[in-house]
């Protein structure tokens, strides 16, 4: 091979090791972007899935010249060992994470169905009724001051609890005050209801449960029991 070929493919070689850098994407939304009116409206959604979510996955993969190992993880696995890492790892790390999550937990009013029996069984277990696992998930997502999420999580110890995070932290983190594996998440960033509710964050709270994907959520705790 002559000089300048070879240096012509070790280019090329390289230019290909820093593409493969880029290692997480976003995924397309599972549905239209006003698919879940009138519960969250379309402009929000292509403000928030276009801009917002594609803000995190963009300033994350930034951060793999800092931290090269997370070419070589999941983002899940980023969650359980987030102490490591810079702030903006743990702050878009975490975006990522939660919104590819938030949006899987969303599906149209006519498809939202319910629990499955074995998570309708455990949800009265630990919080008594159906109505009283709402009404404290409720509290923790208009509790929570500021930016952040509440969660409906399975503990380590197997029982649901429901948990809420500041800005982009999850239950998966490392540093999280309450940690287990999420099975519902909202998404209490003003970026997420403003634009149709504006401050009345408990309006939005009420309208989501019509957009839940039940099916998904079972899925998730069958998942994590196991």
């Amino acid at each position: 091979m002559n000089k300048s070929l070879k240096t012509l493919v070790v280019a090329v070689i390289a230019g290909l090791s820093f593409s493969a850098n880029a290692e997480f994407k976003q995924a397309p939304l599972p549905y239209s972007v006003n698919a879940l009116e009138p519960a969250i409206d379309q402009t929000t959604m292509e403000i928030h899935f276009g801009k917002h979510h594609k803000a995190y996955v963009d300033n994350l993969n930034a951060q793999i010249k800092n931290y090269p190992a997370l070419d070589k993880l999941n983002i899940e696995a980023i969650q359980a060992q987030i102490s490591k890492y810079n702030a903006a790892v743990r702050n878009n790390g975490g975006g990522h994470f939660n919104h590819a999550f938030f949006w899987e937990s969303l599906t149209p009013v006519s498809k939202s169905g319910k629990p499955s029996a074995a998570l309708l069984k455990q949800i009265n277990n630990d919080f008594g009724s159906f109505e009283n696992f709402q009404k404290k998930f409720n509290e923790a997502a208009t509790g929570r001051f500021g930016s952040g999420w509440a969660w409906l999580i399975v503990t380590p110890e197997g029982k649901l609890d429901v948990s809420s995070t500041p800005n982009q932290d999850n239950p998966l983190m490392d540093i999280a005050e309450v940690k287990g594996k999420p099975l519902l998440g909202l998404d209490v960033w003003e970026h997420a209801y403003y634009l149709k509710y504006q401050n009345r964050r408990a309006d939005y709270t009420k309208a989501f449960w019509s957009v839940v994907n039940w099916q998904k959520v079972s899925d998730r705790y069958a998942q994590a029991i196991k």
